[in-house]
């Protein structure tokens, strides 16, 4: 890639930062601490540092905007593709730090105490995506499709959340039964 895709690719992050500033998030976890990896879905310091188990997800949004990209516009240099990526992930990124999505998060049960994420998670984030992106670019996508799978089997297992019950939750209405079902066991993990 070029010096003007990562020019590009600097500002976006550039916007992503000054937006959620304006937004109020902190920059660092309220500890004060930057750490590479947080392991308890239940630590204040969940979606606040460098990466925990919702990277894999961001992981997975990579795979996905790489596939999508590469069917809806195959003659894109893959330096503006992935910038397109970035922006729909910074898009989602800023969305995702908004009040009324926090507060929207706070009602499922893994995430009750959740105040959003660090501007420093928020990057690493998008840097998650950036890497399966890139990731998918060079490897067949059976793979890719095979790693998707076994990073929600595994988040599934590990801490009774992964993409897939994170895209439900948002989505679909209160109430609404598997929702319940998917809270009443996502709550029996704190137990």
């Amino acid at each position: 890639m070029t010096s003007r895709y990562y020019a590009a690719a600097i500002a976006l992050i550039g916007i992503q930062i000054a937006v959620l500033h304006t937004l109020g998030q902190p920059f660092l976890a309220a500890s004060g601490r930057i750490l590479l990896w947080v392991n308890d879905p239940w630590s204040p310091d969940m979606s606040q540092q460098l990466a925990d188990w919702y990277s894999f997800s961001h992981v997975i949004h990579g795979f996905i905007f790489f596939g999508v990209l590469r069917l809806i516009a195959p003659c894109l240099p893959l330096g503006v593709r992935l910038l397109l990526a970035m922006g729909v992930e910074i898009g989602w990124e800023i969305t995702e730090n908004s009040p009324a999505v926090i507060q929207h998060y706070r009602q499922q049960a893994l995430a009750a105490g959740y105040v959003g994420d660090s501007i420093l998670n928020s990057v690493f984030d998008v840097v998650m995506m950036s890497a399966g992106f890139l990731f998918a670019s060079r490897v067949p996508g059976r793979y890719v499709i095979a790693i998707a799978v076994a990073f929600e089997i595994f988040t599934a297992v590990m801490i009774r959340d992964n993409l897939t019950l994170n895209v439900i939750n948002l989505i679909a209405p209160s109430g609404w039964g598997p929702i319940t079902a998917i809270h009443d066991w996502q709550a029996g993990a704190a137990h």
